[in-house]
Parts: structure tokens; sequence; C-alpha cells
């Protein structure tokens, strides 16, 4: 079995600022098929507050991160068009073993995201 864990986390680069508050889900994704893993929401740090996937869960696959990034810009303010130009963002990515560090970079009307250590 491979080990391996998973961390985020998110800057509203708009403002300057950790995206604090902001809904993250984690799903495996196995053919057509979908767990969800964890729900989580973003620290003052726009970081979870734990590996949003932990060494003890971790198995290696193709996962998607879903940034709910509409939510995130009603609730402090941004001035949006309806419907917003950006929503719910999903990053799909494989995983085989290590330390994954997925980070997004958020605004408005864009988003930017790596692999991160």
């Amino acid at each position: 079995m491979a080990e391996g864990f998973l961390t985020t986390h998110v800057l509203d680069t708009a403002r300057g600022l950790p995206a604090a508050g902001l809904r993250i889900t984690l799903d495996r994704i196995g053919g057509t098929a979908r767990e969800r893993l964890a729900e989580v929401v973003t620290n003052h740090d726009g970081r979870t507050d734990g590996p949003i996937l932990p060494r003890e869960r971790f198995a290696a696959g193709i996962y998607e991160l879903t940034f709910h990034a509409g939510d995130y810009l009603r609730g402090i303010g941004a001035a949006l068009t309806e419907p917003a130009f950006l929503d719910e963002i999903p990053i799909r990515f494989g995983m085989e073993a290590g330390h994954y560090h997925v980070p997004l970079l958020l605004s408005p009307f864009g988003y930017s995201t790596y692999r991160g250590s």
C-alpha cells in the first residue's frame, strides 16, 4: 500500500489575503464511481486544520478537489456576474505516494493551481 497525504491552501489573490471560510470537498474517483472522502472549510490562514486526506486514509488513485468559490466570493461581497463566472472549481488529479499539496490561487474571474510542496 502506498503512503501519502494531501493538503491544500487557498489564497484570494484579488484581496491579497488567505481565503478563510471557503468550503472544499474531496472525492475519490473510480471509473464512473465517486466516493466523498472529506468536506472541510478553510481556516483564517486559508488552510485546512489538518491534511484533507490523512496518511491513514491514503490510497493511490484519482481524486477530485472541488473548491466552492462562488459561495466564498458571494460571502465576502465580491462583485460577481450572475451567474458567477466561477462557482465550483473541480481539480482532478492522480496521486501515487508522498505528500501532495494542491493550492488554489483565486480571484472572481480566474484561478490557478499547481502541485506544491
